[in-house]
């Protein structure tokens, strides 16, 4: 039988901040609707959003319990893997799977009780994961598209939760965000072995650091395309006015945040992107501003206000005849 910390540890509640991006959708929906809504009206969304992140939480650590009982043998060979529950020895391989179905099946009697919506994306998310187990994740690049399509259906699940629409690009925001911690993490796996002189290979088949940092490259290129293509987009500036350009100011923290990522993976200072998250300063800081400074930007009226006074948009081109580009 195994015990109680064995489970939790298979179960990597740690990994739970993953699904934050269930969240997003009620955050922005939250930017006008605390103003416009009921207070229950707003507490029903709230809760709502609570159960489809608890949801996507069981189904993630469901899906974990069954990768770490495939990959097992293989999990052996790696320097820090090998400190897997069922790659130590601590869990068995059944053991893993059942407590893994279980998980699923919580996860989807829940998401049922919220919404259809939120049920479908969760099945979705569910058979992407079985794909990605039984082969994709064998595929180089696709396994880390898979990983990344996964996170674009949180996003998504959060706006089912709480019926409301959500913008393409912000989908293709996560998306690609997703996709560049996915090859981050592909890289500190590389290092890792390195380091440790390992027998390890990926079961992707990435053939070395070069390749890894050309693909890194360009999902960091178009997860900062994306967000600034977001802030700008009509969409953005019909949900916040002038508060979609105090967003794309924001650009510059998540550079950083970028940036101090593939250095720790370069450098081997982590085994994982959450592992930055959790001990880098530099990581920690840029992201704790950006979600202060989003939430100044998003609920504060004087924020508004000063970004009305400070910045030209388009309406008072359209009203001044264009002469406001030369005051």
């Amino acid at each position: 039988m195994p015990s109680t910390r064995s489970i939790l540890k298979l179960m990597r509640p740690s990994d739970w901040t993953k699904n934050s991006f269930v969240l997003i959708a009620f955050v922005f929906w939250a930017a006008n609707g605390v103003r416009t809504a009921s207070a229950e009206t707003v507490n029903d969304k709230a809760f709502c959003t609570l159960l489809a992140f608890i949801a996507y939480c069981l189904v993630a650590s469901g899906f974990y319990c069954v990768n770490d009982a495939l990959d097992a043998a293989k999990d052996r060979e790696h320097p820090v893997k090998c400190r897997r529950p069922v790659a130590s020895g601590a869990i068995s391989v059944t053991s893993a799977i059942v407590i893994g179905i279980v998980l699923l099946v919580a996860s989807m009697l829940i998401a049922s009780s919220v919404s259809t919506g939120l049920l479908v994306t969760v099945v979705a998310y569910a058979l992407l994961q079985l794909a990605y187990n039984f082969g994709l994740k064998r595929i180089a690049f696709v396994d880390v598209g898979v990983i990344a399509t996964g996170f674009g259906l949180r996003a998504a699940a959060g706006a089912c939760a709480i019926d409301v629409r959500i913008s393409v690009w912000l989908v293709l925001c996560v998306f690609f965000l997703c996709l560049y911690l996915g090859f981050i993490k592909r890289m500190c796996d590389l290092v890792s072995a390195e380091r440790a002189a390992s027998t390890w290979k990926s079961p992707a088949g990435y053939r070395g650091r070069e390749e890894l940092q050309w693909l890194l490259s360009l999902s960091a290129v178009m997860t900062t395309m994306m967000y600034l293509s977001y802030t700008l987009s009509d969409h953005a500036r019909g949900l916040f006015g002038s508060r979609a350009t105090g967003l794309a100011l924001l650009t510059p923290l998540v550079l950083v945040a970028i940036h101090r990522f593939w250095r720790r993976a370069n450098e081997g200072s982590s085994d994982s992107p959450l592992d930055a998250l959790r001990h880098d300063r530099v990581v920690l800081s840029s992201i704790a501003m950006f979600g202060v400074l989003l939430g100044v930007v998003l609920f504060a009226p004087a924020a508004r206000e000063a970004l009305d006074a400070v910045f030209l948009h388009e309406t008072s081109v359209e009203l001044h005849g264009g002469q406001g580009l030369t005051q």
